[in-house]
C-alpha cells in the first residue's frame, strides 16, 4: 500500500492529525528552500521522538573517504556528503518549566500546511503538558527568495486554560552530523561563538574542504501582536551551541511570540573574515522590512515564479497538487541565480545520493528551466559542464587510461572529480557522457542559440566523441565495433556487453560532435582554428572516429524484431512483473543483488530511454513493437522510469497507462511509491513529471525550428494548461476536451504546428483548434 495521508488540495500540502511514524516522512514533504540554502521540516521546539534533523547549504559539501570492503584501483577517494549545516531554526519552549515536546505531550489538533502558492510552512497544534497546561501553537516559517541568506520564523504560543510563564529558548548549534557518515566522523570545527543584545553568530568551518560559515540568528518577542522590549534573562554559550533565554507572563488565552531571523553567510560568497558583517547585513536588511513585510515579498516572488511555471489541471485535484508540488520543489532547489550551482537528485531534503550534479540535471531538467526559465539558466547548467571539461579528461586519463583529450564525466560529482563509489555505476554506467552531448543539442533545438557550441560547446563533443572512439572495441567475430563491460540505464543489468542504449548514443556522440565540427569550420573560422589549436584535433582523427560509428554494432532479435537491451538479454527466464508474486516488490528491498541481476527486471527505462531521446530516429510501429516488449518487464523502482513510460504511451494513444504513469511520476513522494521517502524528496525526476504534461499530453515537440502539438487529455481531467517561454514568445496552451487554445504574450506572431497543420497565433489573440 502506498501512504494516503496528505490532503488533496490544489495549492497546498496538509497533513492532519500527528502520528508519530510519520514525522520523518513529512520532513521530507514539508521540506522548504530558496535555491542558496534548505531544510527538512523539523520541529522548531524540543522532540525527543524519531526525527531526521536537516538543514543544507547549496554548494557546501565534505569528501567522506570512500569505505568499501574490496580496493579496486580507480576508486574514487571520497564519496561527496551533502553536509547537515548548522541548526539555526531551534527554539526550545517551556510552559512553567515543562518543555513543550509532541513525543511526550497529549496532543488534541495537529495540522501542517506547506502553502506552494505563497512559499511557507505552517504548524499548528493544541496540546496538554504533563503539567496539565493546555496551549494552543501555531508557527510559520519560510526562506526569502529576495534575500537568500535569510530565513526567519514566528512562533506563537497561546495558554488555553490558565496563565503561564512562558521561556523561549532560541539556539544555534554546530555540533551537528550527517546521518550517512563513511567513518563516524565529525564534518564541522567551530571557531568562534559571539553574540550581542538578541543577536548571535557562529563561526564554523568544514574540515578538508574549508568552507567557512556564519551561521545565525536574531530574535524579538511580541504580547498580543506588538513588539515587546524582552531582553534574554539568560544567555547560554558552549563550544558548539549559544542560546538565549526569554521569559513573559502570559494570561490564559493571550498570545505570545517569537520571530527569529536566522540563516548563513558562506566563504563561496563573501571573504572569511567579512562573513559576520555580511550576516549583520542581512539581520539589518531582515529587520527594516520586519517578518510581515518579508512575508508579503515572498508571496510576490512565488507569484511571479508561477506565472510563467505553472500548469492547471482541472477536474483531479491529486493530479493538479502532484504537479505543484514538483514544480515546487524544482525551484526551491535550483532558480538559475548561480551558475556554481547545480541540481542535486535530493535537493534540500536529505542527504542520500551525494554529490549535485547526476546526468539526471541534462536528461531530466534542462528541458524544464528552458521552457519554464530565460533560458540563460538551462545555458549556465551546460556552462558548468563546460567549466568542469579538464576534471573529466583527468577522470578518463587516471581511471581508465585513456588519452588525447578523451573525457568522462562522473556520475556524480560537487567539483568535476568523480566522487561516486560503486564500481560497476562509476566505470560502466558511461551512457552519462551521451545525456552531457544530448542536453548540448536539445538546448540549441530549443532556443536557437547556437553560440554556446563554437564558444564552449564544440570542445566537451569532442572529450565526448574521443572517449566513445576509445571506449568501444573492434570484435573480429562481428566485424563491428561494440562496448563492453557497461551498465545501461537499467542498473539492474552490471558489465554487461553491448547495452544497446549506450551503443546508439555513442555513434550519435561521434556523428554529432563530427557534424558541429564542419558546421563550426564553415561558419566560425576563428573559433575553429582556436578550438582546433587547443585540442590538437586533425583529419586522420576524424576517420578514425567515423570508422567506430559507421561501424556500432546494436544487438537484434530477429524473433522478437526488437532491439536487444544487451546481448544476453533474451538468455534470462523472462517472466513479466505482471507474474510476479506481490510480495516481492519493490525488488530492490526484497532480494539479493545476484537474483537482480540475474532476473529480467527493468529498473527504468532502458532502450526505451534511447526511442525517448531520438524519437524521431524510429517509427512509431516501432516505438510501439519495443513498448510492448519492454515495459511488461519494468519494475518502475527508479524515480525516473514513470515519466519516459508516460510520454511513450501518450504518444502511442494509451491515455489510461499514460495517465497511471503521471499519477505516479507526479505523486511518487506525496503517496510514498518507493517507501523511501523518508529519506527525502526525488527532485530531479519532478521535472520529468513536467515532461509527461508537456511533452506526453500535450505533445510538444521542436521541429525545423518550430514548436509542434498533439494534445491529448486524458479521460479524467476537464482541462489542462501550460505556458513555454520559446525562443522569448511566451505560448500558453489550454487544451479541454473539446479544442486546444493557443495565445502569446510576445510582440510579434509565432507558428505552430498542431497535429501537422501550421497556424499563426498573433499576440493577444486567441486561435481555438
Amino acid at each position: 500500500m502506498n501512504q494516503d495521508y496528505i490532503v488533496p488540495n490544489n495549492w497546498s500540502i496538509i497533513e492532519e492529525g500527528f502520528e508519530a511514524e510519520r514525522v520523518k516522512s513529512s520532513e521530507s514533504l514539508f521540506s522548504i528552500g530558496n535555491g542558496a540554502m534548505g531544510q527538512r521540516a523539523n520541529f522548531e521546539e524540543k522532540y525527543s521522538g524519531d526525527t531526521f534533523q536537516g538543514s543544507y547549504i547549496a554548494g557546501v559539501y565534505y569528501p567522506d573517504k570512500t569505505k568499501v570492503g574490496w580496493w579496486k584501483n580507480g576508486y574514487p577517494q571520497y564519496f561527496a556528503k551533502v553536509l547537515n549545516a548548522p541548526n539555526w531554526i531551534g527554539i526550545n519552549v517551556e510552559i512553567n518549566g515543562e518543555n513543550i515536546d509532541l513525543a511526550s505531550c497529549e496532543i488534541k489538533k495537529f495540522r501542517r500546511e506547506l502553502n506552494m502558492k505563497e512559499g511557507w510552512y505552517n504548524r499548528t497544534f493544541n496540546a496538554i503538558l504533563k503539567n496539565g497546561i493546555e496551549i494552543k501553537v501555531n508557527t510559520t516559517r519560510f526562506l526569502s527568495l529576495d534575500i537568500d541568506e535569510l530565513g526567519a520564523i514566528k512562533y506563537e504560543v497561546t495558554p488555553i486554560n490558565s496563565d503561564a510563564k512562558v521561556a523561549f529558548k532560541p539556539y544555534l548549534d554546530t555540533g551537528i552530523e550527517n546521518e550517512d557518515t563513511n567513518w563516524e566522523e565529525k564534518f564541522w570545527e567551530t571557531l568562534e561563538v559571539k553574540h550581542d543584545e538578541n543577536s548571535a553568530f557562529i563561526m564554523a568551518r568544514t574540515l578538508k574542504t574549508k568552507f567557512s560559515v556564519a551561521t545565525y540568528m536574531q530574535n524579538s518577542i511580541l504580547v498580543n501582536t506588538i513588539s515587546a522590549n524582552v531582553k534574554p534573562v539568560e544567555v547560554q554559550k558552549e563550544a558548539t551551541t549559544i542560546s538565549f533565554t526569554y521569559e513573559i507572563a502570559a494570561s490564559k488565552g493571550q498570545t505570545v511570540a517569537i520571530e527569529k531571523l536566522g540563516g548563513y553567510t558562506v566563504s563561496t560568497n563573501h571573504k572569511e573574515e567579512e562573513l559576520i558583517r555580511a550576516a549583520k547585513n542581512v539581520l539589518d536588511q531582515g529587520n527594516k522590512l520586519g517578518f510581515d513585510t518579508l512575508l508579503k515579498q515572498q508571496k510576490e516572488a512565488w507569484a511571479k515564479i508561477w506565472e510563467m511555471s505553472d500548469i492547471t489541471i482541472e477536474g483531479d485535484v491529486k493530479a493538479q497538487q502532484g504537479i505543484r508540488f514538483n514544480i515546487f520543489q524544482l525551484n526551491q532547489t535550483y532558480l538559475g541565480k548561480d551558475s556554481r550551482l547545480n541540481i542535486g537528485p535530493k535537493g534540500f531534503t536529505g542527504e542520500k545520493y551525494g554529490g549535485s550534479t547526476y546526468w539526471d540535471t541534462e536528461a531530466y531538467c534542462i528541458p524544464f528551466y528552458m521552457a519554464t526559465k530565460d533560458q540563460n539558466v538551462a545555458r549556465s547548467l551546460l556552462e558548468y559542464r563546460y567549466n568542469q571539461l579538464d576534471k573529466a579528461i583527468e577522470n578518463a586519463e587516471n581511471n581508465l587510461g585513456f588519452k588525447n583529450g578523451a573525457a568522462l564525466y562522473p556520475m556524480v560529482t560537487m567539483n568535476g572529480e568523480e566522487c561516486h563509489n560503486e564500481w560497476e555505476i562509476t566505470f560502466e554506467e558511461i551512457h552519462r557522457n551521451g545525456a552531457i552531448a544530448f542536453a548540448i543539442f536539445n538546448y540549441y533545438r530549443f532556443t536557437g542559440d547556437y553560440s554556446y557550441i563554437p564558444k564552449k560547446g564544440l570542445e566537451v563533443l569532442i572529450g565526448i566523441a574521443r572517449f566513445w572512439h576509445q571506449r568501444a572495441t573492434f570484435s573480429s567475430d562481428k566485424d563491428k565495433y561494440v562496448i563492453l563491460g557497461v551498465t545501461g540505464p537499467n542498473e539492474y543489468e552490471n558489465n554487461v556487453n553491448n547495452n544497446w542504449y549506450t551503443n546508439y548514443i555513442a555513434k550519435w556522440c561521434i556523428d554529432y560532435a563530427y557534424e558541429q565540427i564542419e558546421k563550426v569550420k564553415s561558419e566560425y573560422s576563428n573559433d575553429y582554428s582556436r578550438i582546433m589549436s587547443k585540442v590538437n584535433l586533425d583529419e586522420p582523427e576524424l576517420n578514425e572516429w567515423k570508422k567506430v560509428a559507421d561501424n556500432m554494432y546494436f544487438p537484434y532479435s530477429e524473433k522478437h524484431d526488437v532491439f536487444l537491451q544487451q546481448d544476453n538479454f533474451l538468455d534470462k527466464e523472462l517472466i513479466k512483473v505482471a507474474d510476479l508474486d506481490k510480495s516481492q516488490r519493490p525488488i530492490n528491498q526484497k532480494w539479493s543483488w545476484d537474483r537482480i541481476l540475474r532476473s529480467p527486471y527493468i529498473k527504468q527505462a532502458d532502450t526505451l530511454q534511447g526511442f525517448y531521446f531520438f524519437e524521431d530516429h524510429f517509427t512509431k510501429e516501432q516505438l510501439e513493437r519495443h513498448f510492448d516488449f519492454y515495459e511488461p518487464f519494468t519494475v518502475h523502482e527508479s524515480s525516473l522510469s514513470p515519466c519516459v513510460h508516460s510520454i511513450q504511451a501518450a504518444v502511442l494513444g494509451r491515455m489510461e497507462q499514460a495517465y497511471t504513469f503521471y499519477l505516479r511520476t507526479s505523486r511518487l513522494d506525496l503517496d510514498d511509491y518507493n517507501k523511501e521517502v523518508h529519506e527525502g524528496l526525488h527532485i530531479t525526476s519532478m521535472a520529468g513529471t513536467w515532461m509527461s504534461i508537456v511533452e506526453g499530453f500535450g505533445g510538444m515537440r521542436v521541429k525545423n525550428d518550430i514548436l509542434h502539438f498533439e494534445p491529448r487529455i486524458p479521460n479524467q481531467w476537464e482541462g489542462y494548461s501550460f505556458k513555454i517561454n520559446f525562443r522569448n514568445q511566451i505560448l500558453k496552451v489550454e487544451v479541454s476536451q473539446k479544442e486546444t487554445k493557443f495565445s502569446q504574450e510576445g510582440t510579434t506572431a509565432i507558428k505552430v504546428s498542431v497535429f501537422g497543420k501550421e497556424i499563426l497565433v498573433e499576440p493577444n489573440h486567441l486561435v481555438t483548434v
